[in-house]
């Protein structure tokens, strides 16, 4: 099971490879290099899975980091971070499936009065069809199929539905 809800055979866990400093670096440059010219201020990852990325990339960028997380099931910036009108903010992400998470950022973010400049993550499982309403862009893009409950063959045999990463089996 993904954190959209939705239930693939194939999962990626961008954790394992954001675990080597260096290659987390390497990453977070190459994402960087796309938006050298966009005079980005402030990167915004949706937490968790977003965090090391997005601080990659802001350190190569020169800007500051800043993350949102969940409060009673929406997104939100806590922990004192806030945002100035205009500010203009890049939006980065591990993994986009549905685009949810980032969208949710992205609306966030508007709410408080930034400047979405643009999403970016290091894998779009979605072939590009993710919205999050503003122009995104990825290190690799990948036609993953995911499916509604409904739709799932591996429940129709029976078998458990896991999600390998930080949110509980469901």
């Amino acid at each position: 099971m993904l954190t959209s809800g939705l239930h693939s055979g194939i999962y990626l866990q961008c954790a394992l490879v954001l675990q080597h400093p260096r290659a987390a670096e390497a990453f977070g440059q190459s994402i960087a290099e796309d938006f050298l010219a966009e005079n980005i201020q402030t990167v915004v990852s949706p937490a968790i899975g977003g965090l090391i990325i997005g601080h990659e990339v802001a350190r190569a960028l020169g800007a500051r980091f800043i993350w949102t997380e969940r409060e009673n099931g929406k997104m939100v910036l806590r922990r004192g971070f806030s945002v100035s009108p205009g500010e203009r903010v890049l939006v980065v992400e591990d993994v986009v499936t549905t685009g949810g998470s980032t969208r949710e950022t992205v609306a966030a973010l508007q709410a408080n009065g930034a400047n979405v400049v643009a999403a970016a993550s290091i894998i779009d499982r979605s072939s590009g069809r993710a919205d999050v309403g503003v122009p995104r862009t990825a290190l690799a893009t990948l036609d993953v199929p995911s499916v509604e409950l409904a739709d799932c063959e591996a429940c129709r045999r029976g078998e458990p539905a896991i999600k390998p990463g930080s949110r509980k089996r469901q």
